[in-house]
């Protein structure tokens, strides 16, 4: 088993940043992937981004290139979400997730991930 432990969310106004971060522990050795997920009520869970594991390849979802990235610190076994210009409309439970499935590349699919972290309330003010 993987526990996985987010935490840096917060309030925070319209462009300002946060930094998320997901520290995973237990059989680490099992994961090839961690990637951040979002979900606001209502509204259906969303890819962000993700790393293989360790840390060489990257994945992002179109809608947040450019103002989001994501970095691991292998050693650390901790996976960073750093989110710059949020708007209210970024306002949502953000979670981290890692699979153990090999072989499926960086997925965004995230029926393809296997363990879950209990997630970080975000909330951008206008």
């Amino acid at each position: 088993q993987v526990q996985l432990v987010e935490s840096g969310g917060g309030f925070v106004q319209a462009g300002g940043s946060l930094r998320l971060s997901c520290t995973a522990s237990g059989r680490t050795f099992n994961m090839y992937a961690v990637g951040w997920f979002r979900q606001a009520p209502g509204k259906e869970r969303q890819f962000l981004a993700a790393n293989s594991w360790p840390s060489s390849s990257t994945r992002y979802a179109d809608s947040v290139k450019g103002r989001f990235t994501i970095s691991g610190d292998n050693a650390r076994n901790t996976v960073y979400l750093q989110m710059n210009s949020l708007t209210p409309e970024d306002t949502a439970l953000y979670y981290c997730a890692a699979t153990s499935r090999s072989g499926i590349g960086v997925p965004a699919a995230w029926a393809l991930y296997t363990y879950w972290g209990q997630g970080t309330q975000v909330t951008v003010s206008s």
